[in-house]
């Protein structure tokens, strides 16, 4: 996976449009046209609330086109309230786009892309981006209920095959969305998965035993979001740290076979085999 070198600045976006998809679940538009500019897939910004409060909440970026950018959340706490009580044509301030996102420089022609609950956030700009070059994309998508399923029509648009799953059987697949995937007869190319921990761990195992190379996209809480702190860390291999997108990390002097990389900075996206969990 190649260094992602796109230089992250703070922009002041109006808000273009509001979407409830369900309930708690928030889809925000922005015009935003330079952040679209040099946003790649699985990207995220920072979002700085209006009350003036500098701690601001990283989300994944859904939507990159002409001048809008979106972002789709759920709603869980004080910040993200603040979020999707904005109202259109108000502005918010975003800083992005941040992280290393999915590698899909080789164009591989069959990918599945795995999405648990808020994890479909951050797949539509990669499945767009296969689309775009001619692929196909079995998307697998898992939720705990029929209602939090969101926005589903929107990949099929870009030709995703769909492949529902949730974990109370109210729709598709009765169980959760990687013991779907498992069942899959069609071994793809790549996997792309983002998710909770439990579901990326599901996912990397799930590729293994397909002897299929995975990309996941790390849920964390971030403290500053852009490198500086290390509050984020998550053990790599020693041997993945000597790659060129690891030029920050330490590997002399220690006995671990692990080192530390920040899923703000080297991350959020890793390929599954460079983790240690």
């Amino acid at each position: 996976m190649p260094p992602d070198q796109s230089q992250a600045s703070v922009h002041r976006a109006a808000i273009t449009d509001r979407t409830e998809l369900a309930k708690g679940v928030i889809l925000l538009g922005i015009h935003a046209p330079e952040l679209v500019r040099v946003t790649k897939p699985g990207h995220f910004l920072l979002a700085i609330p209006p009350s003036g409060e500098r701690c601001a909440t990283a989300l994944g970026i859904y939507e990159a086109q002409a001048e809008r950018a979106s972002i789709l959340f759920f709603v869980c706490g004080s910040r993200t309230r603040e979020l999707a009580d904005l109202a259109v044509s108000e502005y918010l301030e975003v800083a992005g786009p941040l992280g290393n996102g999915f590698d899909l420089s080789g164009q591989p022609k069959n990918v599945a892309i795995v999405a648990g609950g808020v994890g479909i956030a951050s797949v539509l700009l990669p499945a767009q981006r296969v689309a775009e070059y001619g692929g196909r994309v079995q998307l697998y998508y898992g939720a705990r209920t029929q209602a939090l399923l969101v926005d589903a029509e929107k990949f099929e648009r870009y030709g995703c095959v769909l492949n529902l799953a949730t974990d109370d059987g109210s729709s598709g697949f009765d169980g959760y969305v990687t013991e779907l995937l498992a069942q899959t007869e069609e071994v793809p190319d790549l996997i792309l998965a983002c998710g909770p921990t439990p579901m990326l761990h599901a996912a990397a195992k799930v590729a293994s035993r397909m002897r299929v190379r995975a990309q996941l996209s790390l849920e964390e809480t971030f403290a500053c979001g852009v490198g500086a702190c290390w509050g984020c860390v998550v053990p790599i291999s020693r041997a993945s740290a000597q790659a060129p997108r690891f030029p920050m990390l330490s590997t002399d002097g220690s006995r671990s076979d692990s080192v530390y990389a920040r899923v703000c900075k080297e991350g959020p996206v890793f390929w599954a085999d460079e983790l240690r969990w």
